[in-house]
């Protein structure tokens, strides 16, 4: 065995180190410098995506495979890391005051290592080229998210979504494993390039179920409807950090990884059989999403139907195949990093202080606290697509790359899709109305929150403000997709 080939994985390599760094200070250091270990974590993670960004030893320059083909990275690959990186930092980061709370004193270890192996898990998931890889690292970043979202043991719902989330899970994997088992089948190999060449001609009624059962296995982890029934109780259930980290460095990681599984192994079929699945689940996903979170008075459910929506829009990325789609998809998702934990950094802070989760405990918040009051009015706005934030853009080039296939259908789904904008403001619109327009007798005292809580939504606020006035980010992004991947390695 050539042992060079780990070379190639100098990111998953800089992510073990963290981890081990992480793991033996929270073995060897005393009480009292162990209540540094959220900030030790974040530092570490903070230097591995500057390196990533800004240092040629974690730059890849050119595509690069190793284990005979089975893992595989290149400029987009390295690229998507880094923006998963970056959101890692920012929950890190505000995990901190609830990682150093009396009752998770004694797990806060545990918190920091699981959450590091669910990103290297994900790490494996996007730059898989071999099915068995691709599952080990899907398994890696699912088992652990579970003993994760069961960390409130003082808490009923904390146990009944973890064990939501694990049944999901697991039949989720089951499913998965099937549509596997039929594609192994038809191409007698679980490589993508050799399902690619095998399949090639053989349209048959068994490739309309094994995509089907794929799909339906990765919907469940990417809470696409119909397979998005976990998603709200998990939510409301986990811990605030852990139902920040759920929402979009897991959905980020899963969809980038469903992008590679479609267009590396069936992209023969894109026009024949996923392109109509994918038309049905986005606009499915989308519309069920806006309805429901109309609905939701409670904080983080009302996130969980928003996030559910958000990954319809992501989605548009993947159908649109082609360079365009790419680049948008990575922008669209780098913006709703900042978005949505700019949201729960402030649900993170009043839960952390107050314990009130209810949209209802938001009424006139503006008085009492107006700079989180501010934070989530931007948040509101970005994930709404309101102009100029970041997230007007993303919906804007996300859009634009669905258009570039110029087909009637292409035309009809982004028409659904920015109808369902619309219905999107309304209820990103009702917080804003909660905070700054209506009363309430109960109004949240007013309070300071923690440091760490703070510099997450500074960080935050900054991206959500950033990215919606710095176009070179979104065209470095299309340059990269267009030099590197599309050409040559990642789509056919």
């Amino acid at each position: 065995m050539d042992y060079a080939q780990f070379l190639a994985m100098k990111q998953e390599i800089a992510l073990l180190v963290v981890f081990l760094i992480v793991f033996l200070y929270d073995l060897f250091m005393p009480e009292r410098s162990r209540r540094a270990l959220p900030a030790v974590s974040a530092v570490l993670m903070l230097i591995v995506t500057a390196a990533g960004f800004f240092c040629d030893y974690f730059g890849v320059s050119a595509p690069t495979e190793a284990f005979a083909g089975m893992y595989a990275t290149s400029p987009v690959i390295a690229t998507i890391k880094n923006i998963l990186n970056i959101g890692m930092v920012i929950v890190l980061i505000q995990s901190a005051k609830w990682a150093n709370s009396e009752g998770m004193v004694m797990r806060r270890g545990e918190f920091y290592e699981l959450i590091l192996v669910t990103l290297f898990g994900m790490y494996l998931m996007i730059s898989a080229r071999h099915f068995l890889v691709f599952v080990i690292g899907l398994e890696c970043a699912s088992l652990p998210l579970a003993a994760m979202v069961a960390f409130d043991k003082s808490r009923y719902e904390s146990h009944e979504a973890a064990i939501k989330y694990i049944l999901t899970a697991v039949f989720s994997s089951a499913i998965f494993l099937m549509g596997l088992s039929f594609v192994y089948g038809l191409a007698g190999s679980l490589y993508f390039d050799n399902i690619y060449m095998a399949l090639m001609g053989h349209n048959t009624k068994m490739l309309v179920v094994a995509l089907a059962f794929v799909i339906a296995g990765i919907g469940f982890k990417l809470s696409l409807v119909p397979f998005h029934l976990w998603t709200a109780d998990t939510y409301q259930g986990a811990p605030t950090s852990v139902t920040a980290y759920l929402s979009v460095i897991s959905k980020g990681a899963t969809a980038f990884a469903f992008l590679t599984v479609l267009a590396q192994a069936f992209g023969l079929f894109y026009s024949q059989v996923w392109e109509w699945m994918l038309y049905a689940l986005i606009i499915l996903t989308i519309t069920v999403g806006n309805l429901f979170a109309i609905r939701q008075r409670n904080m983080k459910r009302f996130l969980a139907f928003s996030s559910i929506s958000q990954a319809g829009y992501i989605m548009l990325g993947i159908i649109a195949y082609n360079a365009l789609g790419v680049a948008a998809m990575m922008f669209y998702i780098l913006v709703y990093i900042f978005s949505n934990l700019a949201a729960f950094g402030v649900i993170g802070a009043i839960e952390n202080a107050t314990g009130r989760v209810s949209m209802d405990d938001y009424n006139g918040l503006y008085k009492t606290n107006p700079r989180l009051a501010f934070t989530m009015m931007l948040a509101m706005f970005s994930l709404a697509g309101i102009p100029p934030f970041a997230g007007f853009f993303s919906k804007f080039f996300i859009f634009t790359g669905a258009l570039q296939a110029a087909s009637p259908a292409m035309y009809v789904l982004v028409l659904i899709a920015l109808i369902n904008t619309i219905v999107s403001l309304y209820y990103y619109l009702l917080v804003v109305k909660a905070m700054f327009i209506k009363d309430d007798e109960c109004v949240i005292a007013p309070f300071r929150s923690a440091c760490s809580e703070r510099i997450g939504m500074w960080i935050a606020v900054a991206g959500i403000i950033f990215l919606g006035l710095v176009s070179p980010i979104y065209d470095s992004l299309i340059a990269i997709a267009q030099s590197s991947e599309l050409s040559s390695f990642f789509l056919k």
